[in-house]
């Protein structure tokens, strides 16, 4: 377990290069246009990037999220049972 502990705290170091296949060129103008200039002083890798980790946390939180509700309905339905 330590070998693979070792192993990802080095993976933030890594660097790769991405290579985006079969996606329109219209829809990447369109990217470029209305979010990376405005957004990202027009810096694809930095915008990409970011919406990623953004995408990343939003996953974590309506997980956590959606947790909370399936635990607290089986909480309500235990209470009308008569169990807790």
């Amino acid at each position: 377990m330590k070998k693979k502990v070792a192993v990802l705290a080095t993976e933030d170091a890594l660097s790769v290069d991405l290579t985006l296949h079969d996606f329109s060129a219209s829809l990447l103008t369109e990217f470029a246009e209305k979010i990376v200039r405005p957004y990202y002083s027009g810096n694809m890798s930095n915008a990409v990037k970011d919406l990623i980790q953004k995408a990343i946390k939003e996953e974590k939180f309506v997980l956590s999220h959606v947790e909370l509700v399936k635990n607290s309905n089986n909480s309500i339905k235990n209470t009308k049972r008569g169990t807790s």
